[in-house]
């Protein structure tokens, strides 16, 4: 790898030397390697990237949302830590290499980031980071921006294509989900609300991130304090109560994503309060208050999305999400729908502390 790696940093014209070399384990998608050069007797350390082209079908438009993002950022607030992703001499933040794969390079930040936890201080740090990135785009038009995977987060699309791929039943699996597709009916069109008034322009398209997981925070190693977002590879046009409402739907789940015992899964208020405040305290001067007051709903909306993608995905034999055992997609569809239902029994709380936290 070190002679490609070396390649690959002479098209970005990285000033020094070659130094050492070593594998990023974390993230499942794209390959990933810590790059160090010797400038002026000097370590300095750069993050490659080989992008998954099976997983991005068009990642030159992933590079272009990138570029106009992170351009963005580093324009309106120059002093503070941002991604800086490089250039070649042809003015591209990407490159080809001779085997045809496609590459970047970013700086990178000395830092820790956490998996998951349950400390509130960390997670109000994390709804604080994720915040802090809906403000910092708050003024950029996310109309331009490539949609780089189409209705991603169109929830009414979602839940139409599942009962149309029930209807039809290819793999002959309905009879063993009817139970799951009768509560999805029930809630479809609560499920469906805010996507529709979003596709009827009547709430703000804004800058996405769309994985807003807290391992996609960089934390301080000594302060804990976030430094910055990252991984902005599904960055697109959206809705950013949706990026507030996954995070928290996997945040404060007190079980993992496809818990099989639904009796350990529900939501917890404290963390969902944790993450507003951080959160709420970054974006309640740019946002609007239909935004402030939809927060709820996109957090249990957004959970019944991803229990139909699980449920359509089972279904049809299992051939988008990776799957552990014969039933894993059942099993994930079960636990995020018995979070969304314990989300809807707790959504006055929900509400009211959104409402509390943004008049602080």
């Amino acid at each position: 790898m070190h002679d490609s790696l070396k390649a690959i940093g002479e098209k970005f014209n990285l000033p020094g030397t070659f130094y050492a070399c070593e594998t990023i384990t974390n993230g499942n998608v794209n390959s990933t390697y810590k790059v160090t050069y010797l400038d002026k007797g000097e370590p300095v350390s750069y993050i490659f990237q080989r992008i998954n082209t099976y997983a991005f079908h068009k990642p030159e438009e992933i590079m272009m949302n990138i570029d106009r993002v992170s351009n963005h950022i580093h324009e309106h607030f120059p002093d503070e830590q941002t991604l800086v992703f490089y250039n070649t001499d042809e003015g591209h933040n990407y490159c080809y290499d001779s085997s045809g794969d496609f590459w970047r390079v970013m700086n990178y930040v000395d830092s820790i980031t956490f998996n998951a936890t349950d400390d509130t201080a960390v997670i109000e740090s994390v709804g604080q980071a994720f915040g802090h990135f809906t403000m910092q785009l708050s003024g950029f038009d996310g109309n331009l921006l490539y949609e780089t995977i189409p209705n991603f987060h169109n929830t009414a699309a979602r839940l139409d294509k599942l009962f149309a791929d029930a209807a039809e039943d290819p793999k002959r699996r309905r009879s063993k989900v009817q139970a799951e597709l009768d509560y999805i009916s029930s809630v479809k069109d609560l499920a469906s609300d805010l996507s529709i008034r979003f596709n009827n322009k009547d709430l703000p398209v804004r800058v996405t991130h769309n994985d807003t997981k807290c391992n996609n925070v960089l934390f301080d190693r000594v302060t804990k304090k976030p430094l910055v977002v990252i991984d902005y590879d599904t960055i697109m046009p959206g809705m950013a109560i949706y990026d507030f409402g996954d995070a928290v739907r996997f945040i404060a789940n007190t079980a993992d994503e496809d818990e099989p015992d639904i009796s350990k899964v529900s939501f917890d208020i404290d963390k969902y309060r944790a993450f507003c405040k951080g959160y709420i305290r970054e974006v309640r001067d740019s946002i609007t208050q239909e935004e402030l007051d939809s927060m709820g709903l996109a957090t249990f909306s957004i959970t019944i999305e991803l229990a139909s993608r699980f449920l359509d995905d089972y279904l049809l034999g299992d051939e988008y999400f990776k799957i552990n055992y014969p039933e894993h997609n059942l099993v994930r569809t079960r636990c995020q729908l018995a979070l969304a239902k314990d989300i809807w029994s707790k959504m006055v709380q929900l509400n009211a502390i959104v409402k509390e936290v943004a008049e602080q």
